[in-house]
C-alpha cells in the first residue's frame, strides 16, 4: 500500500494556498513527494471556476470590497462557491496516473471521502447523478471542484462545518438555483461549534481508505512546507506573504 501525507495548515489566504498547490503539483509530477492532502481554512473568499457565469454572483465588485470578500476566477471546474471560516477546505495533490488517468473516478472518490467522514458524525449523505458535491437529504453540505495539471490534481473540496451559511445567499452556489446549503453544525442541531480538528481527522482517515493509501504522516506545523517550498509566512495574522 502506498503512503500519503496530510498537512493541516490552519487559516491561509486563498492566493497563498493556490501557490502552494502549484508547487506541490510540480513536486508530485516529478515523483519527489507522495500523494498529499492539504487542509486549510480560508478568510471570506468567493471563487469562480473556468466555466462559471458571473450572473451567479449577486454582488458588484464594490460590494465585495465593502464586505471584505476576496473574489477570484480560477482554473478548476464548476461555477461559483464560497470559502470561509468554519469550513474544512481540502486540496488533494494526487497523481492520476495511479488511477488510470480517470478524472471522473477521482471526483467520485473525493465525494466518497466526504460521505465516509460525515458518517463519523452520524450524518448520512450522498452524491447526485450529473452533479458534483455531497448532499444530506435535499441540502448540499460540501462542494467539489478540481483542476488537473500534468495528470496531477489540485483544487478540491469545501466541507461546511461551522460555516456562516448566509454567505451562500450572495450567489447561486455552484451555479445552481434554489439550492439550499447546510453544515455539519446545522445538521446536528448544535449550538456550539464543532472541533474542526476532529473533522479534519475524519477526512484524513477517509481519504486514506478511499484511495487505498496508508497515511505516512499527519503534519500540523509548517516546517516541512518550508523545507519543500521555502515559504515561511504561516501564522501571519495580517495575511500571508507572496511566494
Amino acid at each position: 500500500m502506498n503512503g500519503f501525507k496530510a498537512y493541516r495548515l490552519g487559516r491561509l489566504d486563498y492566493g497563498t494556498a493556490l501557490s502552494l498547490q502549484k508547487r506541490f503539483v510540480e513536486l508530485r509530477h516529478r515523483g519527489e513527494i507522495e500523494d498529499t492532502i492539504i487542509l486549510v481554512e480560508h478568510p471570506h473568499t468567493f471563487t469562480m471556476g473556468r466555466g462559471g457565469d458571473l450572473q451567479n454572483l449577486h454582488l458588484s465588485a464594490e460590494e465585495l470590497l465593502e464586505l471584505g470578500i476576496h473574489f477570484e476566477v480560477i482554473s478548476r471546474g464548476g461555477d461559483i462557491t464560497y470559502h470561509g471560516p468554519g469550513q474544512v477546505v481540502g486540496y488533494p495533490i494526487v497523481d492520476l496516473r495511479g488511477l488510470n488517468s480517470d478524472v471522473h473516478r477521482f471526483i467520485r472518490l473525493i465525494e466518497e471521502v466526504l460521505i465516509v467522514a460525515l458518517k463519523d458524525f452520524g450524518i448520512q449523505s450522498h452524491g447526485r447523478n450529473g452533479l458534483t458535491g455531497v448532499w444530506a437529504g435535499e441540502e448540499k453540505v460540501a462542494s467539489v471542484g478540481i483542476g488537473v495539471k500534468k495528470w496531477v490534481t489540485y483544487h478540491g473540496f469545501a466541507l461546511n462545518v461551522n460555516t456562516d451559511l448566509s454567505y451562500f445567499n450572495l450567489m447561486n452556489p455552484c451555479g445552481l438555483h434554489n439550492v439550499k446549503m447546510t453544515s455539519i453544525k446545522r445538521l446536528l442541531g448544535k449550538d456550539e461549534d464543532l472541533n474542526i480538528s476532529q473533522v479534519e481527522s475524519a477526512v484524513i482517515s477517509a481519504f486514506g481508505s478511499a484511495f487505498g493509501l496508508k497515511e505516512s504522516s499527519d503534519i500540523n506545523d509548517s516546517g516541512e512546507i518550508y523545507q519543500l517550498t521555502g515559504y515561511s509566512g504561516f501564522g501571519n495574522p495580517n495575511g500571508a506573504k507572496t511566494l
